[in-house]
């Protein structure tokens, strides 16, 4: 029994010992309370830096998607209006020939020579019209090869010619550039 008194007795500090130590971290916990730790004003700090820098991307952002935006709408209206004007330079050029024509048809006492004359210039007027906007003649040679890209065969024919090549040009072909606009109207070799 006396053994047990000991015990209770020894155990009696250690108990006092544990309740101080846990009063004295309670205390220091409470009288901290009104005082953050110092990593949490550092958190803070970076709270409001990354809010900014956020803020500056989302202006940043939606500058750009307005650019974006005014962009292709002026495209937009740039393809409207390449559509609607595609001819300007074209009719601009064409504006003289018929100009020389309606002159041609005033002249009052006409000479088949000035008449022939006229139509010359015009057609120099017309050829210089097309070459100025890149219209170009499709006109092969009898003895091409026959190109069915550039060339279209209405009559076989026999011919002294390789076979497969143009013998006769019956109507020019055009090119706008590099796109065929008509086909030149050919007759083309028979085979032997």
């Amino acid at each position: 029994m006396q053994d047990q008194e000991n015990q209770e007795v020894s155990q009696q500090p250690e108990l006092d010992t544990a309740a101080a130590a846990a009063t004295e971290a309670a205390q220091a916990g409470a009288g901290q309370a009104g005082v953050p730790p110092a990593g949490e004003s550092d958190l803070e700090a970076q709270l409001s830096a990354t809010e900014a820098k956020l803020a500056e991307m989302h202006d940043a952002f939606m500058r750009a998607k307005a650019d974006a935006e005014n962009i292709r709408r002026r495209a937009q209206e740039d393809v409207s209006k390449a559509h609607k004007f595609a001819i300007e330079s074209f009719a601009e050029a064409m504006v003289p020939v018929r100009d020389s024509l309606e002159m041609a048809l005033k002249v009052e006492v006409q000479t088949v020579e000035s008449i022939r004359e006229g139509v010359e210039m015009t057609l120099k007027q017309l050829s210089a019209a097309f070459e100025k906007n890149r219209l170009l003649e499709v006109m092969p040679q009898a003895g091409d090869k026959l190109d069915p890209n550039k060339h279209q065969a209405v009559a076989v024919v026999p011919s002294e010619q390789e076979a497969n090549t143009v013998v006769t040009v019956l109507q020019k072909g055009y090119m706008i550039a590099d796109r065929l606009l008509r086909p030149a109207i050919v007759t083309a070799a028979a085979p032997k």
